[in-house]
């Protein structure tokens, strides 16, 4: 969220905005474990929604414009509750109602969820609330790709409720170490397929392309790897090994080494560094922007594009490559991405001396006469609002966050449910990926024992 204060026909977005609003309305889902995008008050900085504009004529009435973000601060709060009682976009549902349920108040298709459950009597199902029948025959398809029998029907029937709930544990576990799950282009490699993004015609190894220019079954091989047994779900980002597959049946272990990737292991940090990122995402830029967008909204969920997560540093974008990043309308979201991809700087992409390697004077050496002041893209940045010195410090940041733990869980989320958590289950979903970061500490096995017992997953 990046709201706007306006002088003489010029608009200019607001960093303090976000901090701002979650001050106000520290409950909002908005703010629970993230922070509002700027599609809350914008179409897209500067040009303002219904909402956004709503606040306009309350912000700081009669001072001269602009107004300094210190100003700008201290008015918004009172302008966020003269609106409150309004209904912007006309959807029936007043401004704080959809802040208080986390559904946007610019944007009529944007409503809360009602749970009131009119769907009547079922004889198959106790419709509505969580069916412990439903909930096993939707594991199954979910997880094991199979639909139980009759008689395996007739007999989970029979047990007791508590013995139910147990057995749908243990069948939870059964399924996740199925070749439906685990097996090449499984569930897990499904889940994965926006993070990695294949392109068969430059794969390598396996299914080898045209033009075989790395092998990314060792990013899907890394991404199962994290995603079972108690193995940490942070390392996607961090790890310092690689991981290999083996069939008949699949199974994930780890290596120090392998042939396919060439990356040393000092620079190393997970799939953020693999061959195929680096050869598809940096190929051959000098300040790796699409590298860093992608790790940011495949493994924080925050689309930079949408103006999500936008983290604005003081004095950027600096335009280091002459791309003309500072105009007006480049310059809300690359204050946040330019810093985001500074750690980049030294890793290349395609040819230069290195492909899919870490070579530190990678910019000097290949990208000099680029732009007048290229040579100075420091390696240091920002993720998140928060420093860092390196790519490695990039990922640690990045995988010990809030964002990160609720990127994973909604991933999941999606994945079964078939949508994001609505208005309603959003009680459910926070306290599933809080409990996925804190008491499960990023065990994605564990996480999915909660996520099935939820009333969203199984309640018909």
């Amino acid at each position: 969220m990046l709201a706007l204060a306006v002088a003489a026909g010029a608009s200019w977005a607001r960093p303090p905005a976000a901090g701002v609003f979650c001050a106000t309305y520290p409950t909002s889902p908005f703010c629970v474990g993230q922070q509002p995008a700027c599609t809350l008050c914008h179409v897209a900085p500067p040009q303002r929604n219904v909402f956004g504009a709503s606040l306009e004529p309350h912000l700081a009435p009669g001072e001269p414009r602009p107004l300094s973000d210190g100003d700008f601060a201290m008015a918004l709060p009172a302008a966020l509750h003269a609106v409150e009682q309004a209904d912007a976009d006309g959807d029936g549902v007043s401004n704080l109602v959809e802040l208080q349920q986390g559904t946007l108040p610019g944007d009529p298709r944007s409503i809360p969820q009602t749970s009131t459950c009119a769907a009547g009597t079922n004889p198959q199902y106790d419709v509505c609330h969580r069916d412990a029948k439903y909930t096993w025959k939707k594991l199954l398809l979910d997880f094991c790709g199979v639909s139980p029998t009759w008689a395996q029907v007739q007999t989970f029937l029979s047990l007791s409720d508590a013995a139910k709930q147990a057995f749908l544990d243990t069948e939870l576990d059964r399924c996740l170490s199925t070749e439906f799950w685990l097996g090449k282009n499984g569930q897990l490699w499904r889940l994965a397929h926006p993070k990695v993004r294949p392109i068969g015609s430059l794969k390598a190894g396996e299914d080898e392309g045209q033009i075989p220019l790395a092998d990314y079954d060792d990013d899907y091989a890394l991404f199962a790897y994290t995603q079972i047994g108690d193995h940490d779900a942070r390392e996607v980002l961090t790890a310092k090994y690689f991981v290999q597959r083996t069939t008949n049946p699949t199974a994930y272990s780890t290596t120090p080494l392998k042939a396919s990737q060439p990356m040393d292991l000092a620079h190393r940090s997970g799939n953020m560094t693999s061959a195929w990122t680096l050869v598809d995402f940096v190929m051959f830029t000098a300040l790796p922007r699409n590298a860093a967008a992608q790790m940011y909204r495949a493994y924080l969920g925050l689309d930079i594009a949408k103006q999500e997560g936008l983290y604005a540093v003081a004095g950027e974008p600096r335009d280091y490559d002459a791309k003309g990043v500072t105009q007006q309308q480049c310059a809300a979201c690359h204050a946040t991405l330019d810093p985001l991809s500074y750690p980049f700087r030294n890793y290349n992409g395609i040819g230069g001396g290195g492909t899919a390697q870490y070579l530190p004077n990678r910019i000097e050496q290949g990208f000099s006469t680029l732009a007048p002041n290229i040579t100075q893209i420091p390696e240091a940045g920002y993720v998140l609002g928060q420093p860092v010195a390196n790519l490695v410090e990039w990922g640690q940041v990045a995988s010990n966050s809030d964002a990160f733990a609720r990127a994973v869980v909604t991933d999941y989320w999606k994945f079964l449910m078939g949508h994001p958590p609505t208005s309603d289950e959003l009680p459910e979903f926070n306290v599933t990926w809080r409990a996925f970061q804190t008491s499960h500490a990023f065990r994605v096995q564990k996480m999915l024992h909660d996520l099935v017992h939820t009333e969203a997953y199984g309640a018909p």
